[in-house]
């Protein structure tokens, strides 16, 4: 499988780590989003979305970050981190679905006005912010009242469906996501995520710079 992202950005980062994560073998193609080439000819033939990332497992093209992750995890057969029995795969479905309809939204309104903005030389617009705030908080208490009496999102051991949910928040200190009033969910951030191998293997640090 070769994937095809520039490992910067939220989609790419969360791909990587979920191949990690399901032990699979990848080749990384890499794009420069802040030269724009999601938008070039050569990758809108591939993702027509002109959006990162995107699979390719010989003649089968797949974009959709979370498709991706579940594509890779039925590839390698990694039922730990997309198992099989059918409630706890809807329950990961239910939360890949929402990470990418809500959450990703959310936590992006932040990493756009507190991170690319400031990193562009641009101004960070303080109403946004606060035009987000009550939504990323009803958001933030849904994972946070999961997390109570859950290591992660459905169990005690990760699955793509964290996987899926952390990337939003890989910048979260840098961002400034309001995330005070919900301690579970920084446990399971800071403490859970962040210290997984196929986490730390694809940091990201503030500036949008690379680990490697």
């Amino acid at each position: 499988m070769e994937v095809l992202l520039d490992p910067r950005t939220v989609n790419s980062r969360k791909v990587l780590a979920g191949l990690k994560l399901v032990g699979a073998d990848y080749t990384v193609k890499k794009y420069d989003y802040f030269q724009a080439e999601q938008k070039s000819p050569e990758f809108v033939a591939i993702n027509p979305n002109a959006a990162f990332p995107a699979l390719k497992d010989g003649d089968f093209v797949l974009w959709e970050s979370n498709a991706i992750l579940q594509y890779a995890a039925e590839k390698v057969g990694n039922i730990n981190a997309y198992p099989t029995d059918l409630k706890v795969r809807a329950d990961i479905n239910r939360w890949l679905l929402w990470e990418s309809s809500s959450w990703f939204g959310s936590c992006y309104v932040y990493l756009v006005e507190n991170c690319v903005k400031p990193l562009l030389g641009d101004t960070t617009d303080e109403t946004i912010l606060a035009n987000e705030e009550e939504n990323f908080h009803k958001l933030a208490s849904i994972l946070d009242n999961r997390l109570e009496n859950s290591k992660f999102l459905s169990g005690n051991q990760p699955t793509i469906a964290d996987v899926a949910v952390a990337a939003p928040m890989h910048l979260h200190s840098w961002a400034k996501l309001p995330l005070g009033d919900h301690p579970n969910l920084i446990r399971w951030m800071t403490k859970d995520i962040e210290s997984c191998s196929w986490w730390k293997e694809t940091h990201i640090g503030e500036g949008f710079t690379l680990s490697e």
